[in-house]
């Protein structure tokens, strides 16, 4: 994977939050943090992204049915004998 080199403007605020970070052992360097940012808000996206996804299946997938609780606690108490 190439490295491509990015040039950013932060705030007074922003620069010392980074540096508290890298001082506290977390980050290894500025280059680190960004990178780490990046990743948890593309993992964010998917998950959000997902989570769009699953409403518009359920939205598609016909009419709603009555919640038998009943019905699910026995599913989980059966799934729960078998595992033990």
């Amino acid at each position: 994977m190439g490295m491509h080199r990015k040039t950013i403007t932060l705030t007074e605020q922003q620069d010392d939050w980074v540096k508290t970070q890298i001082e506290s052992g977390h980050f290894g360097n500025d280059s680190e943090y960004i990178r780490d940012l990046i990743r948890r808000d593309q993992q964010a996206k998917e998950r959000l992204s997902s989570l769009r996804q699953a409403l518009s299946d359920g939205e598609l997938s016909g009419k709603p049915k009555p919640l038998d609780i009943s019905s699910i606690k026995a599913a989980g108490r059966k799934l729960k004998k078998a595992a033990n």
